[in-house]
């Protein structure tokens, strides 16, 4: 497999050098720019995962968060980041040292049953989610006046001619280029006029609230922002890209840097809405916020987070069955590239193409994707634990990644994170399924 990534000094990665004398301005200059250039040249799988769980969902739950409990859960989304720094990092490294994906892995250290079982959970459970992602398209557009039924089909046309017809790297480019609309969603914050002391208070002191909502929120949040199918994803973009182990620096780097902007973008969905709607209840969807947002931060506000809900849409909408195509191909042991072309990888490209269309053609219809929404997090909550717990499982064997397996330090600490992001997950599977017995 062709290798992408570029570690020479073209890519700005080596030491600075020093420029001529009297030319410190030119120099600082240079440094400037070698630290961007380093920034493109790491940027890859774990940033285009990251940004990808802030897709229409997880916008119309951070709206949420601040609508209902204004800048509440700041500090809650802190941890939360914590926790994807740490989960990402997990998938990646597994990716670059054994150069296989978590769905192969898997396959290989466990029960080909479990596997099968978690693997047809996820693809049922993305299934469902590409549906909202490319809801999530119309409605961005539906904002700007433009019927959804115009747009849906071009845009899934589009997705679909880009993973089929292009290489992983072009493909990757287009996914980083997608990220660029989640830039709208600070802008649309400043808008808002928030309070910086009540959001920097609220960012360091923990302000938990005791009631179910809060915690089904809380709950929420998690889900939405430590998705399952972002790991499948991740691992098998490093494993596509061509990643080595010796380029880990490097991915381990894209991984943190991916999570901590997809999480400040969400804390900046929370701030916005909080400070313009704060109060005011939950939230149905990201349109919703989009609109409520209008009357008191402006119609400029309003257009940013229709921007963002597309851009976001659109990245999800190519992402979420990738990672559902790579699970299935690496439990299956077939052929899994995008760089692949559709005789050479008929599963992975098949599946990927039945997604597209399937969640394209259900969007348009009058589909309830509220009711959708919440059967998908009820599945994404099944497998989530079962995940992570292989993802720790995993990263802890020396049998799999040798040196690289977790020390005794990070092994406590990632096991903290899986058993609170399972333990959460588990909450909202009950609490979901006690609401449909009318027991809650």
């Amino acid at each position: 497999m062709t290798r992408d990534l570029d570690t020479s000094p073209r890519a700005g990665l080596a030491p600075d050098e020093p420029g001529p004398s009297g030319s410190a301005g030119k120099s600082a200059g240079r440094r400037g720019l070698a630290r961007v250039a380093a920034v493109v040249a790491i940027a890859g799988p774990g940033l285009v995962a990251a940004n990808a769980g802030n897709d229409a969902a997880g916008i119309a739950t951070y709206a949420s968060a601040g609508s209902q409990f204004v800048y509440g859960t700041l500090f809650f989304m802190v941890l939360v980041t914590v926790a994807l720094v740490m989960v990402q990092e997990m998938a990646v490294r597994l990716g670059a040292y054994t150069g296989k994906g978590l769905g192969a892995l898997i396959r290989e250290q466990f029960s080909l049953r479990l596997t099968a079982l978690a693997v047809f959970c996820l693809l049922l459970a993305n299934t469902g989610l590409v549906v909202s992602e490319f809801a999530g398209i119309g409605a961005a557009f539906e904002l700007l006046g433009v019927p959804k039924w115009t747009v849906i089909p071009p845009a899934a046309l589009l997705l679909w001619a880009l993973v089929l017809f292009g290489s992983y790297r072009w493909a990757e480019r287009i996914f980083l280029l997608m990220s660029l609309a989640f830039f709208a969603y600070p802008l649309a914050m400043i808008l808002g006029h928030p309070d910086w002391g009540q959001v920097g208070s609220h960012l360091v002191i923990p302000h938990v609230q005791g009631g179910q909502a809060f915690i089904l929120l809380a709950v929420a949040l998690i889900g939405t922002t430590v998705s399952p199918y972002m790991q499948f994803y991740a691992a098998a973009g490093v494993v596509d890209r061509g990643a080595k182990p010796e380029d880990y620096k490097l991915i381990r780097a894209d991984a943190v840097i991916g999570a901590v902007f997809a999480c400040a973008i969400s804390l900046t969905i929370i701030i916005a809405t909080a400070a313009a709607i704060g109060g005011t209840g939950p939230l149905q969807s990201a349109a919703q916020a989009a609109v409520a947002l209008k009357p008191v931060a402006g119609q400029g506000a309003e257009l940013l987070f229709a921007f963002g809900l597309l851009g976001a849409s659109a990245l999800a909408g190519a992402v979420v069955p990738l990672s559902a195509s790579y699970a299935v191909g690496e439990a299956a042991g077939v052929e899994r590239s995008v760089s692949r072309r559709f005789r050479d990888a008929p599963l992975f490209l098949g599946l990927f193409t039945a997604q597209i269309i399937l969640g394209a053609a259900v969007a348009m219809t009058p589909v309830d994707v509220i009711k959708l929404l919440i059967g998908t997090q009820v599945l994404q909550g099944l497998i989530s634990p079962v995940v992570l717990v292989y993802l720790l499982v995993l990263t802890n064997r020396r049998s799999v990644l040798g040196a690289a397996a977790n020390g005794p330090r990070y092994r406590i600490a990632a096991t903290v994170v899986v058993l609170a992001v399972a333990a959460m997950s588990t909450i909202l599977l009950v609490q979901t399924v006690l609401g449909w017995l009318g027991l809650a």
